[in-house]
């Protein structure tokens, strides 16, 4: 280097400028140093250098980045460098914005580097922000069989971004998909209320499994609202499965949903009715055994045998509906089935319900709420680091 310009930018001059925040001098330094005539490429190397200095601690685009980009197409930049300005040149357009040089700089950082984890959900956004959700939803999708492939589970922002998509695209199929697997994978009661309130805005959910949907948020929250505590037990009463009922309405007054605010007289009628019940029924319950075996629909005994479950009494009442279905269920076979599934989980004879619940056919609601269950019961191995995806 010429020393006429070595002594404008001579590197211990400089670094003493910068330590007292003189940026202003350092900046006049380098503006005369490029104003003479006939620089050669080193010198223009070394002087962008400073400038990249320059420009990010003073947080000035306008001077890093034409700098940086000189810099990495000079062919001067040592080999373990040309990763990190690239990276570094990325992150400055990204943050300003400027999506396709975000990922045009990450791309080259991937290839500098060989590193293609770091940036990827930085190129991932860039495309979102870019409103190229189709580009977003096929890169995330490859991610994820990948991630299905090894046996790994998907970070929860890559699957957030597929939520993402799946809304702005109005896609809600997609949107679904994406809330399931973050129920699976990164269980909240958040997930797993908008994915059971979703399947049930589905236009062939049947309301006949508003109950069932109410079993399962039960479990797989930790507490669900008053309203569907009361609902749930007047669903329950209906269906003539009374200590289910109690049960809902004692965990609604538990938690302390239930039996406060203006609502309180009817939460308490509601469990007096549903306490009563339940103690008539663990009277009687045995009696309508003969009725149930002599139908010629098994439906009866599937009923009996679940009001036998919901009092803890698993083995008799898992007996019974295994034996309705066997009779033979007329109307809405696999209805049978899918509780009988879920009946299984409750008595925590996990090989027998992932069995059961994964022949559960229909696409009025069944399909999906065996699958939610397969999501619960296999939630031990989905949530851990390395685990195998959930069956589905």
């Amino acid at each position: 280097m010429r020393p006429e310009i070595y002594k404008l930018i001579d590197p211990v001059q400089i670094k003493e400028l910068m330590t007292a925040k003189n940026y202003a001098e350092v900046q006049s330094r380098l503006d005369q140093a490029e104003a003479m005539a006939n620089r050669t490429p080193y010198e223009d190397f070394v002087l962008n250098r400073m400038r990249v200095a320059l420009g990010s601690v003073t947080n000035n685009n306008a001077i890093t980045i034409p700098a940086l980009e000189a810099v990495l197409a000079s062919g001067k930049l040592p080999a373990n460098e040309q990763a990190q300005f690239a990276q570094a040149l990325g992150t400055i357009y990204y943050n300003a914005k400027d999506y396709p040089k975000a990922v045009t700089w990450f791309k080259r950082y991937q290839t500098e580097s060989g590193d293609n984890k770091t940036v990827r959900p930085f190129i991932l956004r860039a495309y979102f922000f870019s409103n190229d959700y189709a580009t977003v939803k096929s890169e995330v999708e490859t991610d994820l069989a990948a991630n299905k492939a090894a046996g790994t589970r998907p970070t929860i922002e890559t699957l957030q971004l597929l939520a993402n998509v799946g809304a702005k695209t109005k896609d809600t199929a997609l949107y679904l998909r994406a809330i399931e697997e973050l129920a699976t994978y990164y269980p909240t009661d958040a997930y797993w209320a908008d994915l059971l309130a979703r399947t049930q805005g589905k236009a062939t959910f049947s309301t006949r499994f508003q109950l069932d949907v109410l079993r399962l948020q039960k479990l797989v929250m930790s507490k669900m609202g008053a309203d569907d505590y009361v609902d749930m037990a007047e669903l329950a009463l209906q269906a003539g499965f009374f200590v289910e009922a109690k049960k809902a309405v004692d965990a609604g007054f538990e938690l302390g949903e239930l039996g406060t605010g203006a609502n309180a007289a009817k939460h308490k009628k509601l469990r007096d009715t549903a306490n009563k019940g339940a103690a008539d029924d663990a009277k009687t319950i045995a009696s309508g055994e003969a009725a149930a075996a002599k139908s010629k629909d098994g439906v009866g005994l599937v009923n009996l045998g679940y009001a036998y479950v919901t009092m803890d009494q698993f083995d008799k009442g898992l007996e019974l509906m295994e034996k309705g279905i066997a009779k033979g269920v007329l109307k809405n076979p696999d209805d049978a089935k899918l509780r009988l599934g879920y009946a299984y989980a409750m008595a925590g004879k996990k090989a027998e319900a992932i069995k059961t619940l994964s022949a559960v056919q229909g696409n009025d609601g069944r399909n999906d709420l065996a699958r939610y269950w397969l999501v619960w019961l296999n939630r031990a191995d989905t949530n851990a680091p390395a685990a195998a995806p959930a069956a589905k």
